[in-house]
C-alpha cells in the first residue's frame, strides 16, 4: 500500500462543515433528552421543587423545539432517533410528548384563583378567543397552533379546579397530537372541525365554572 493508515488517529464523523454542524445538532439533541429524563425524575423524587422545576423543564421543551428544526432532515420522529441511539428515557418521551412541564400538566392547584384580581381571568380568555380565531382563519400547521395552545394551556391551568375540568384533558391530548408532528406538517379539516368544538366546548366549561353557573362565557 502506497498509503498506511494510523491506529492512533482519529476517526472524524464529517468531512464538510455542514456535516460537523448537523453531527453537532444531533449531539444537542441527545443531550437535551437525557437532561430532561434526569429533571422529570429529579422532580417526581422530590428532589427539586416545582419552582426550580417549571422553569428549567420549559427551557428544555424550548431549545428541544429549536434543535428539532436543524435536524428535522435527519429525524424522521423522535421515537426513531431515540430507537437509534439506544435511548431508555420513557420520563423525556412522555415530557416532549406532551409539550408542557408536569406542573402544567398536572394543573398544580396552587396560586388558583383565590385572590387574583377580578380582570385576571382576561388573558386565558383572550388565549380562548385567540386560538379558535386561528382555526376559523385556516391555520393548520403545528409550528402555527402549538405555540398559541401551549399559551392557553398555561394561563388555563392556573385556575383552582381546573384539574377536574373535562376540558383540560381534551387540551393535553391534542397538545400530544401536535407534538407527534413535524413543524411544517398539518392537521386534517377534520381534525381542526374536533380541535375548534373541544376547544370551545372548554371555553364554556372554563367561564362555567369561574361563575358557578351553567350559562356560557359573555
Amino acid at each position: 500500500m502506497s498509503s498506511k493508515i494510523s491506529l492512533d488517529e482519529e476517526v472524524r464523523l464529517y468531512s464538510t462543515n455542514s456535516e460537523r454542524e448537523r453531527y453537532e445538532s444531533l449531539a444537542t439533541l441527545y443531550g437535551i433528552i437525557v437532561s430532561l429524563d434526569y429533571l422529570e425524575r429529579a422532580y417526581v423524587r422530590d428532589s427539586i421543587s416545582a419552582a426550580q422545576y417549571s422553569p428549567a423543564c420549559t427551557r428544555l421543551l424550548s431549545q428541544y423545539n429549536t434543535i428539532l428544526r436543524l435536524v428535522s432532515d435527519s429525524v424522521p420522529s423522535l421515537e426513531e432517533f431515540m430507537a437509534k441511539y439506544k435511548m431508555d428515557h420513557p420520563a423525556a418521551l412522555h415530557r416532549l410528548r406532551v409539550g408542557v412541564p408536569a406542573t402544567v400538566e398536572h394543573a398544580s392547584e396552587q396560586g388558583g384563583s383565590a385572590g387574583r384580581p377580578r380582570r385576571w381571568p382576561r388573558r386565558p380568555r383572550r388565549s380562548f378567543i385567540t386560538f379558535m380565531d386561528a382555526l376559523k382563519l385556516r391555520l393548520r400547521a403545528k409550528d402555527q397552533l402549538h405555540p398559541l395552545l401551549q399559551e392557553l394551556m398555561t394561563g388555563y391551568v392556573r385556575f383552582k379546579g381546573s384539574a377536574e375540568w373535562k376540558g383540560r384533558s381534551r387540551i393535553v391530548g391534542w397538545l400530544i397530537t401536535l407534538n407527534t408532528m413535524k413543524a411544517s406538517d398539518e392537521i386534517t379539516e377534520e381534525q381542526s372541525r374536533q380541535l375548534l368544538f373541544d376547544i370551545d366546548h372548554a371555553y364554556q366549561e372554563f367561564f362555567s365554572s369561574l361563575s358557578g353557573k351553567s350559562s356560557g362565557p359573555p
